[in-house]
C-alpha cells in the first residue's frame, strides 16, 4: 500500500505582467486560504531581492498576515535566508509568530542571498559569505530560542518569550547544508526545483549524521518541486513550455515579469536551450492529475520521504489555482 503523502505549498509572490507587486501579494494571500480549504499541510514563502518580478522580500512580515488569514495551516518561510540578517533579530521575528500563533509556524533557512551578491552584501554589510559564519548564526539561534544567550555583562534575551518555538528546517539543494541539518537537529528540506539533480544520497546522509533534537527526536525530510498539474494533456503541456522558458530566462539573468503561454508560444527553442531544457527536467513534475501523481509517489518512494511541497507558476491565476485543486483531488486531501 502506498504511503499517504502530505502536500504544501511555497509561494513566492510572482509579479505578473499586467500587474502590480499588491497584486501578487494578494494573490498569495488568497493561496494560503486555498491551500488551507483544501486540505493543504503548510504554506512557505520565499525571500527575493532586487527583482522587480517578485515582490516576496520579507517572510516574516508577510506571514503575520498570512497566518491571520488562515486558522490551522502551517506557516513559514521557505525560506529566511540567514546571513542577510541578525540572528538576534531572526529570533525575535519568529518569537513574535510563534507568540501570536503559536504551534503553527515554520523557520526554513537557507544561506543563499535570494539576489545578487552586491545585494546581500547592501543587506547585511558584515556578511562573510562563509560557512563558518552561517554555523555561528545558527548556534547563536538555538541559544537565543533557548535563552541561554550570554555576554560578558549577562544573559541576552529574545523577546518576546514564548512557550513554544517555530519548527527549524534548512533548505538544501547540495549535500553541504544536509550535514548542517543533522548537526543541529533540525528538519530538511531538499529544494529539488533548484537543483535537479539533488538525489536520495542527500537524505541518507542526512539521516545517517542526524544528531536529535528536542523538535525533531528523529529525523524529518521533505522535498520541494515545481509542479503543474492539468486537466488534459494539451494544458499541461502548455503550462510546461512556459515553465521552461522562464527557467531559461532566469538563468540568463533575465528577472522581468513572466508573460502568459500566448506571449510564446510560437517560441522554438534553440538545440542549446533543449539541453538546457533537458537538465532541468528534474526540477519540474507536469502532466495530468494521475501523471503527476504517479511521478509525485515515485519520488516520495525514491528519498524515502511522506511529505513534499510544491511550488507552482503559471501563466495565470485560474491555472494555478486550478492546478492545487487537481493535486488535492488526486492524493485526496482531507478539506477543511
Amino acid at each position: 500500500m502506498t504511503k499517504k503523502i502530505k502536500l504544501g505549498i511555497l509561494d513566492q509572490s510572482i509579479v505578473r505582467e499586467g500587474s502590480s507587486a499588491a497584486d501578487a501579494i494578494r494573490e498569495t494571500i488568497e493561496t494560503a486560504k486555498l491551500g488551507e480549504a483544501l486540505g493543504y499541510s503548510r504554506f512557505w514563502i520565499s525571500e527575493h531581492h532586487n527583482a522587480a518580478s517578485i515582490a516576496g522580500s520579507t517572510p516574516e512580515v508577510l506571514m503575520v498576515k498570512l497566518a491571520d488569514e488562515t486558522s490551522s495551516i502551517r506557516i513559514g518561510s521557505g525560506g529566511i535566508m540567514l546571513p542577510n540578517h541578525s540572528a538576534l533579530k531572526v529570533a525575535e521575528n519568529f518569537r513574535m509568530l510563534e507568540t501570536l500563533f503559536p504551534n503553527r509556524i515554520d523557520l526554513g533557512m537557507g544561506r543563499a542571498p535570494g539576489s545578487d551578491r552586491l545585494t546581500a552584501s547592501v543587506l547585511n554589510p558584515s556578511n562573510t559569505f562563509s560557512e563558518d559564519s552561517y554555523l555561528l548564526q545558527l548556534s547563536h539561534l538555538q541559544h537565543y530560542f533557548d535563552d541561554t544567550a550570554e555576554t560578558n555583562y549577562g544573559q541576552l534575551l529574545a523577546v518576546p518569550q514564548a512557550d513554544t518555538t517555530p519548527e527549524q528546517w534548512i533548505l538544501s539543494s547540495s549535500g553541504g547544508s544536509s550535514k548542517i541539518a543533522a548537526q543541529f537537529g533540525m528538519g530538511l528540506v531538499i529544494a529539488r526545483f533548484i537543483n535537479g539533480q539533488a538525489g536520495p544520497e542527500i537524505i541518507e546522509a542526512y539521516r545517517a549524521n542526524f544528531k536529535p533534537s528536542a523538535q525533531f527526536p528523529s529525523p524529518k525530510a521533505m522535498l520541494s518541486i515545481s509542479v503543474l498539474c492539468g486537466e488534459t494533456e494539451e494544458k499541461a503541456a502548455e503550462m510546461r513550455k512556459l515553465m521552461d522558458y522562464r527557467l531559461l530566462q532566469f538563468e540568463k539573468g533575465n528577472f522581468d515579469k513572466p508573460g502568459n503561454f500566448e506571449s510564446i508560444k510560437d517560441y522554438q527553442f534553440s538545440t542549446g536551450e533543449l539541453a538546457r531544457i533537458k537538465l532541468n527536467s528534474g526540477r519540474i513534475v507536469s502532466g495530468t492529475p494521475a501523471s503527476v501523481k504517479e511521478q509525485l509517489v515515485a519520488l516520495a518512494e525514491l528519498f524515502d520521504l511522506d511529505e513534499i511541497i510544491v511550488a507552482t507558476m503559471t501563466g495565470s491565476i485560474e491555472d494555478r489555482k486550478r492546478s492545487f485543486e487537481l493535486l488535492a483531488e488526486v492524493f485526496e486531501l482531507e478539506s477543511r
